[in-house]
């Protein structure tokens, strides 16, 4: 690694702390395939040509913000979005106060809050329901986020790193808290609602990112994203008098075993690194077909993505947090250098931010 990368890994934010958080109620994916086939197999008569989706996703269980039961009787947009207030609003103040502890930074000390979230409407804003219990200040920068999908976690980490490294220098947290299954929609007995209930469960993520403090570790360099075009289709919701209706109109496997690369040397270029200062690439694990196509554009060996994997066997794709429980994993390991975390989402788009060692 060169002495210019090495000065600017040491002049980026510190990452001072990072945290996820799961609801406790939580279902096998047997069990998933066999509701959905009592659900949907009467009304989608190709079911068991979809059932392997299930069985091939990587998953062996996900983490669901209400029981198993809830979810079996139809709802409207109140009743979702009752269950997204307290949910995502219970989930937020546990990752955000894990976040700070182990940042050992106080709620008054964090001058900013970017919340990242596109499972639910919430107005006020979650970190305006969650400032009460966490103490924040009145005075905080309120940095409310709607509409990234699966990349929100990458660009929120980006939103904040841009937001500590101006000239004031704030202690920014970020908060990401999606909660897909509340977005389940047992009237649409689709090839897309099917593989997303497959796929989707819940969890949320929090960051704190600021000025360097000796206790941490890493630092967050700047975010950058590529958005390509005629692509807006690809993925992202409709919306209807019962609630949101998932959206994939062609499959995002071979779209990441095309474009993957391409997206990475150019993140690469602009952050001015060459591919040998990389020592870790990290991924959102969209899904195990997801996975396998990243491999293949970035000519890696099968079943490299281990961490990515693991994450996805224990808690599924939670959409936005998914890329930081990656994070968290891999530093959990104790791995050294550089790290570049990716994550595709709605747009079509890919998000990527740099993680550095701070020493």
């Amino acid at each position: 690694m060169n002495e210019d990368l090495l000065q600017r890994i040491h002049s980026w934010p510190a990452l001072g702390g990072l945290a996820t958080a799961t609801p406790a109620h939580f279902l096998k994916q047997d069990e998933a395939a066999a509701r959905a086939g009592d659900i949907f197999g009467p009304e989608f008569p190709d079911f068991e040509a979809l059932r392997p989706v299930f069985v091939n996703s990587g998953i062996e269980k996900r983490h669901l913000a209400m029981p198993v039961e809830w979810y079996l009787e139809p709802r409207d947009w109140s009743q979702r979005t009752d269950a997204y207030l307290t949910v995502a609003t219970e989930l937020f103040v546990r990752a955000a106060r894990e976040a700070l502890d182990k940042a050992q930074v106080t709620a008054e000390e964090v001058d900013a809050v970017v919340t990242v979230s596109s499972t639910g409407i919430a107005t006020p804003s979650l970190e305006a329901r969650a400032a009460a219990d966490l103490g924040l200040r009145s005075d905080i920068l309120r940095v409310p986020v709607f509409g990234l999908g699966c990349a929100g976690g990458v660009s929120g980490l980006a939103l904040a790193s841009r937001l500590a490294s101006g000239e004031q220098g704030l202690t920014v947290l970020v908060v990401v808290v999606e909660l897909c299954s509340i977005a389940f929609r047992s009237d649409k007995p689709t090839k897309a609602n099917i593989v997303a209930t497959a796929l989707f469960g819940d969890g949320a993520a929090a960051a704190v990112i600021g000025p360097r403090r000796k206790e941490a570790q890493y630092t967050v360099g700047p975010g950058t994203q590529h958005m390509w075009p005629d692509t807006l289709g690809i993925m992202g919701w409709n919306v209807d008098p019962n609630g949101f209706e998932v959206v994939f109109d062609r499959a995002i496997p071979p779209f990441a075993r095309r474009h993957m690369r391409g997206a990475i040397e150019g993140f690469r270029e602009r952050l001015s690194i060459e591919p040998g200062e990389v020592a870790r690439y990290l991924f959102h694990p969209g899904g195990e077909k997801v996975l396998q196509a990243i491999e293949a554009a970035m000519e890696f060996e099968p079943a490299s993505l281990a961490h990515e994997r693991d994450i996805l066997r224990d808690f599924g794709n939670m959409s936005a947090p998914t890329a930081l429980f990656v994070l968290e994993r891999a530093l959990q390991s104790g791995e050294a250098g550089l790290s570049l975390l990716t994550a595709l989402g709605p747009g079509f788009t890919a998000s990527c931010i740099p993680i550095g060692r701070a020493w």
